[in-house]
């Protein structure tokens, strides 16, 4: 038995939940529309029958269950989201928000984001009370934007119908809730006898069963939920779920499993072929399935900088009274909702000086409720650099750069007043380093912050470029 799993930077931990009666869950129905681990939900009924056979030559479920659960009641993680205080539902609402943090985040990582979180709104009335952009704020740098989007709504939407749903088919009605979810919270909170398949679950079920079949593709995910139904415990099925998930988080790593040291190796397939053929290593489960190339796209993003009494000359002068244009994206889609700069993809082909900057000036002028370039002073406009950005699925390129411009006018008169389904606001200097922005766009106002105090500081040693840059408007 291992003596102190290490700690891993994945997941996931749950305090032991004990009741006398578990209830054990009817099939649950088709996969819901959540994102993420959800997908991995099959579109069959997850739950097995309690008398359904395992593959051949699988280990008999009440024995690996027993180990497993020794293991993890002597082994489990000390994490912030187990100590949850309160009755069933408080603790319900504790897993659902750290289920959904986790998903592809680690537990370092998220453990701060939890906390500040549960702070601020420690029940779902409480959260159900905060606006979308509050939400947004304690988000940003977890990414997947819209998994925090679900669970305001899905806060709103309990709230409305007055009651927690205490049954994995019910809280699948909630927005966002899928399979994975719903199994978490029932079985964690409520001790429903329903399984749970994350990624680190598919780890150790693969293993324990030789599992060679690609881990993608659906009949083998139906194959992960049977086999997970099976083995469920039925009378601790929230502290089982949690032991498969702390199993795969910690000693059942990806690369280097801790095979000596776990507590059900002697119920694996995988090692026990490992050692009857030596080009056969447990690594080899689950099969690696090969990442799509992400997709590349480009953009040109514009840090429009309003300066208020800015003088010419010294574009580089720091002032409280300085604004910055950012720009509200969609409500549906990539980063819905969220507040950026202004920014445009252009083509693979047209990222060169000329072509961004016709596009950017082409975007500001729908933007803006007047001619620039007749009512403002362009006194600064130059480029930062580049800054790339990994989204799952998509390489995206950042053409950064700064422009300053001095208002004749003032502030008011800036903004379209007809509605329109992109929405504009004007931040100061200190509302953006306490503004809560996508880790992308906060790499590009770092970026210009960077860009500015270096120029400030050459600008101090007496070498002020002799070129004035004041590049306005092409119409």
């Amino acid at each position: 038995m291992a003596k102190n799993p290490k700690a891993a930077d994945t997941r996931r931990g749950r305090s032991p939940t004990r009741r006398p009666q578990p209830r054990r869950a009817k099939a649950p129905a088709a996969s819901s529309s959540a994102s993420d681990i959800e997908d991995l939900a099959p579109a069959v009924p997850a739950a097995a029958s309690p008398g359904a056979a395992a593959s051949p030559g699988a280990a008999a479920p009440a024995a690996l269950r027993a180990q497993l659960l020794r293991w993890y009641d002597a082994h489990r993680r000390d994490l912030p989201w187990r100590c949850a205080s309160g009755g069933e539902e408080e603790r319900a609402y504790a897993v659902w928000v750290s289920e959904v943090m986790l998903q592809q985040t680690r537990v370092p990582v998220v453990v701060g984001y939890y906390e500040r979180w549960m702070a601020r709104w420690p029940t779902v009335r409480s959260l159900a009370a905060a606006t979308q952009e509050e939400v947004n704020e304690m988000w940003a740098g977890l990414g997947y934007y819209r998994r925090a989007r679900f669970l305001l709504e899905g806060a709103k939407q309990i709230i409305e119908k007055g009651v927690f749903p205490r049954t994995a088919s019910a809280l699948r009605e909630v927005r966002g809730i899928g399979d994975y979810t719903a199994g978490a919270i029932a079985s964690i909170a409520f001790n429903e006898v329903v399984p749970v398949v994350d990624g680190n679950v598919v780890r150790v079920i693969s293993r324990l069963y030789a599992i060679a079949d690609n881990p993608k593709e659906s009949s083998t995910v139906k194959r992960f939920w049977e086999l997970a139904g099976q083995m469920v415990d039925p009378l601790r099925p929230g502290d089982f779920n949690q032991a498969m998930m702390e199993l795969g988080a910690t000693l059942c790593s990806k690369t280097k499993p801790g095979c000596s040291e776990c507590a059900v190796s002697s119920h694996c397939q995988a090692l026990a072929l490992s050692h009857e053929n030596a080009s056969v290593q447990v690594t080899d489960f689950p099969r690696v399935v090969p990442k799509a190339k992400p997709r590349r796209d480009f953009a040109a993003v514009c840090v429009v900088q309003i300066a208020q009494g800015l003088e010419e000359e010294a574009p580089d002068a720091k002032d409280n009274s300085n604004l910055f244009l950012l720009i509200k994206r969609p409500e549906e889609g990539l980063l819905a909702g969220l507040w950026e700069f202004p920014l445009i993809l252009v083509d693979e082909g047209k990222t060169d000086f000329q072509n961004r900057r016709k596009a950017m000036d082409k975007y500001l002028s729908k933007l803006l409720s007047f001619d620039v370039g007749q009512r403002s002073d362009v006194i600064f406009r130059e480029d930062v650099g580049e800054h790339v950005h990994i989204f799952s699925h998509i390489r995206l390129t950042m053409h950064v750069e700064l422009m300053i411009i001095n208002l004749k006018d003032g502030v008011d008169r800036l903004c379209k007043k007809e509605a329109d389904s992109t929405k504009l606001k004007l931040v100061n200097e200190s509302s953006m380093e306490s503004m809560g922005l996508t880790s992308g766009i906060r790499k590009v106002y770092n970026m210009v912050r960077a860009f500015k105090e270096k120029r400030l500081l050459v600008s101090e040693k007496g070498h002020v470029p002799t070129r004035k840059r004041t590049r306005r408007f092409k119409q």
